[in-house]
Order: structure tokens, then C-alpha cells, then sequence
């Protein structure tokens, strides 16, 4: 089995050595061979050097230099797109995940389609980051329905094939195992070993988590209305319409029986907004089943992913 390995790395020079190091000691113990993707994420300092003289040293080394720095989530699928292994292990460049874990996920990985690591006794700041972290991973467990105890830990495996169907953006990698959810991927979790920060800078912030609940309603969205949004957007339309009809039939009757002014009442304003809600909630689901129609149609896209063939020739 070929094993591909992952890792981005932005101004991480003073761990450039000791990752290396000790990513060789512990795959080289593996019956497997391997290959090391260091992704580059547009450094400013001198990690693409170093990352340069560790390749002519080693040529199971291939390096991906940005031009620009792209973040996180564009490193994984450029490392995705490049990566031959059938199994395909990430892993962050800061040293705070211990690589003598990969051999769990690769046991764990024999009976499933994605392996997540779970940072149990996780080394960071309890305020900053633990807490944060705790309440995400609790929130994007149920709104995905897939349960994971830490979505944000980068030492994952995957399967070669799970990986090449998805096509990431945003800080959509974290997601990686409720996106994949929608093939009817196996999800195993298992815990690893983590870390303080010895050397260099953190690259996380409290400003990621506006980022990430925004790229959870966009992965819950795809989850459940990718190839239905009139589902989405009609009911709520319809409820707004509803509402706004009865109102003005309300005022209409109230008008013509009771022979009161309707003129300057509020919920006249009320009533007419929500009719006009209500029309725009349905006709962005018409032209979003529009767009679907387009998309699945003109580019061949599957609504189904199959397993495997039984009997039958796969063309």
C-alpha cells in the first residue's frame, strides 16, 4: 500500500528539520511505501529553502510552492490533487501532532473511509482555543449529523477515492468528514496524541470561527438542499406569503365591514412585505433549481455514488 502524506506549512522554518526528521523515523518503521507532499503556503520567511534542500535530499520529498499565501484548506487539495497514495494522511507542520500516530490510522482506516484524530489531552490555552474549540465541535456534530469529538484536528486519514471527489474552499477542510458523508463514507475517530507549540508562531485566531460557522451553513446547506433549494426556500416562502395574504384579507374584510382606515396601519406595511418576501423566498428557489438542472445536466454531474458493480461492466 502506497501512503501519501500531507502537510502544510506557512513560516514554519524553525520546524522544518524536526518535522522531517521525524516523519521519515516513523514511516520508515511502516511495511508500506510513502511519499511526503510539503505544501507551502506562500512563506515569507525561509521555509521554501529549507523545504527545497530537504527535496534534493530525499526523493520520496515533492514540494508544492504558492505563490501567495492561500490558507489551510487550499494547501489539503493541492497536497489532494498531487497525492498517489491510496491512503492519504494530513497532518498540520507545527509538531503539535505526534506522527508515530499514523500507524492507528492506518490500522483503523482498513475498515473505514476517513480516520479522525481526536486530540484528547490537547495542549492549548482552555479560553482561547479548548473552549471554542469544545462548543464548534458539539455545534457541527449535530447540525452535520456526523458525531466527531474534534472536527479542527488536521491528522486525518482518507482513502485515495473519498479525497479526489471533493472539491474544497473556504475552511471547508475541516468538514472534510460531513461533506464526504453525502458517498456514505465509513467515519471512525480515533484518539492521538498532541502537543504544546514549541517553536514559531500559531497561525490561529478567534476571528477563524466567523469563518467556520459560515462554511457550516453552506455545508449544511449542500448537505441536505444541493439538488433541491426549492425545498429550502419554498416552505419559508410560502409560510411568508401565507402569512402576509392573511393579514391583508384580515385588513380587507376590516376595511369593508368595520369601515376603519387601513391606510397608515402598520400591519398593512407588515402584510405587503411579507407577500413580497414570501414571492422573492420562491422565485430564488426556482432559479436555484434552475441552476441545479444546469449544472447536473451540462456537466454530466452524478446525484449518486455507487460502491461497487456487481455483474455488471463499469464503462
Amino acid at each position: 500500500m502506497m501512503i501519501s502524506v500531507v502537510v502544510p506549512l506557512y513560516n514554519e522554518e524553525e520546524n522544518i528539520d524536526d518535522l522531517y526528521a521525524r516523519l521519515t523515523a516513523s514511516l520508515s518503521a511502516l511495511p508500506h511505501d510513502y511519499e511526503l507532499i510539503l505544501v507551502d503556503d506562500g512563506s515569507i520567511d525561509a521555509t521554501p529553502a529549507l523545504l527545497e534542500k530537504v527535496r534534493l535530499t530525499d526523493p520520496r520529498v515533492k514540494v508544492i510552492n504558492f505563490r501567495r499565501n492561500f490558507g489551510q484548506t487550499a494547501a489539503f487539495a493541492a497536497g489532494f490533487d498531487h497525492a498517489v497514495g491510496e491512503v492519504i494522511i494530513t497532518m498540520d507542520g507545527d509538531l503539535q501532532n505526534d506522527p508515530d500516530d499514523i500507524p492507528k490510522l492506518l490500522e483503523m482506516i482498513r475498515d473505514n473511509d476517513i480516520v479522525s484524530g481526536w486530540r484528547k489531552q490537547r495542549k492549548d490555552p482552555f479560553i482561547s482555543r479548548k473552549l471554542p474549540s469544545k462548543i464548534a465541535n458539539w455545534i457541527i456534530s449535530r447540525v452535520t449529523g456526523v458525531p466527531l469529538h474534534d472536527y479542527g484536528c488536521s491528522l486525518k486519514a482518507y482513502r485515495k477515492n473519498v479525497v479526489k471527489n471533493l472539491r474544497l474552499y473556504g475552511e471547508m477542510h475541516r468538514f472534510i468528514p460531513a461533506v464526504a458523508k453525502w458517498y456514505g463514507v465509513r467515519v471512525a475517530e480515533v484518539e492521538t496524541r498532541h502537543y504544546p507549540r514549541l517553536k514559531g508562531v500559531s497561525k490561529y485566531g478567534i476571528s477563524r470561527t466567523i469563518r467556520v460557522i459560515l462554511d457550516l451553513i453552506t455545508v449544511k446547506f449542500l448537505l441536505s438542499f444541493s439538488t433541491k433549494p426549492l425545498q429550502f426556500f419554498g416552505p419559508v416562502g410560502l409560510l411568508s406569503s401565507l402569512s402576509g395574504f392573511f393579514i391583508s384579507l384580515y385588513l380587507t374584510a376590516d376595511k369593508i365591514i368595520g369601515g376603519r382606515d387601513i391606510g397608515g396601519r402598520p400591519l398593512l406595511l407588515l402584510g405587503v412585505l411579507l407577500i413580497i418576501v414570501g414571492v422573492q423566498f420562491i422565485g430564488m428557489g426556482l432559479l436555484g433549481e434552475m441552476m441545479v438542472r444546469v449544472y447536473h445536466e451540462s456537466q454530466n454531474k452524478p446525484i449518486y455514488v455507487i460502491r461497487r458493480l456487481n455483474g455488471i461492466e463499469a464503462e
